[in-house]
């Protein structure tokens, strides 16, 4: 009974470790834009995080699309080793209005071509975008095109209200700009924009996943070596007790000590007949001879 108990013990922590594992694994899925938010008129970096999603096929490309209706104004893309760049500007639907400039062209997209092998299956790739100034809006929604090696394409440009309705489209990168970011948003963390001055570590999103990753797996390990010690330990106290082992002679060596302490006439001999009984009639012997 012990045993079996002490197995489903086991069985349940190393399942509950592997759902642990799994909840930030499907969380990143998703391609996401970090910081998820910015502030309108501000200049900033937003860094791509995308995963390769295909058990058998490498991602070879992939699209950022920007805004034609809130564009911005300056776009730049940060080099990425083992990819091609490119953010060419377009004729916009209709003349806009920037920091009082007309605009009539503008980056409306910005494509990464692999060179060789692109993104392989287990891996991500993180692309890096500076853009500005950020339109007064309440959000943006950044549709991506994502193309693998064996042709199939992967359009992630749900807009939040349409994600919110079905979990199984897949939802567009947001930049949160006036409006607030629902808790369970995928676009990206709810952070600030970054600075222009200082920009976001490509890598910073991989490595956190990582550490947290790990965490997990040194807290499963623990508990499941918690579970097996509580079990030799209980395995060892019922062998160590006995009958008649530690109990019985801590008992009898207590017993043989008392006994052998109070031997006969050791305390009760200790008067011995007319030792204190004569030497007080002796003085009162005396006594009266010197009264006499």
């Amino acid at each position: 009974m012990r045993k079996s108990l002490l197995s489903r013990t086991l069985v349940g922590l190393a399942a509950g470790a592997a759902l642990a594992l799994a909840a930030p694994l499907a969380a990143s899925a998703h391609v996401t834009v970090s910081p998820g938010q910015a502030t309108a008129g501000s200049w900033t970096y937003v860094t791509f995080r995308v995963p390769n999603e295909s058990a058998t096929a490498s991602t070879v490309k992939l699209e950022i699309h920007l805004p034609a209706e809130t564009p911005f104004l300056s776009v730049s893309y940060q080099p990425t080793a083992g990819w091609t760049g490119s953010a060419p500007k377009a004729a916009l639907p209709k003349p806009v209005t920037i920091e009082g400039n007309t605009v009539t062209e503008a980056v409306t997209e910005v494509t990464f071509t692999a060179d060789a092998g692109g993104v392989a299956p287990g891996q991500f790739q993180t692309f890096t975008l500076s853009l500005g100034p950020v339109p007064d809006t309440g959000h943006i929604v950044l549709p991506v095109t994502q193309t693998y090696s064996d042709g199939k394409v992967a359009e992630w440009a749900a807009t939040p209200e349409a994600a919110a309705k079905d979990d199984s489209v897949e939802p567009a990168p947001v930049l949160w700009v006036n409006d607030a970011p629902p808790a369970d948003h995928h676009g990206g963390a709810t952070a600030t924009a970054v600075p222009i001055s200082a920009p976001a570590d490509s890598g910073q999103g991989g490595l956190a996943l990582g550490i947290s990753i790990a965490a997990l797996v040194i807290a499963a390990g623990g508990a499941l070596l918690a579970a097996l010690s509580l079990g030799r330990l209980k395995t060892a106290r019922r062998a160590g007790v006995a009958p008649g082992s530690a109990g019985s002679g801590a008992a009898g060596a207590a017993a043989g000590s008392a006994g052998s302490s109070a031997a006969p006439g050791s305390a009760g001999s200790g008067a011995a007949p007319g030792s204190a009984g004569s030497g007080a009639a002796g003085a009162a012997g005396a006594a009266s001879e010197r009264d006499a």
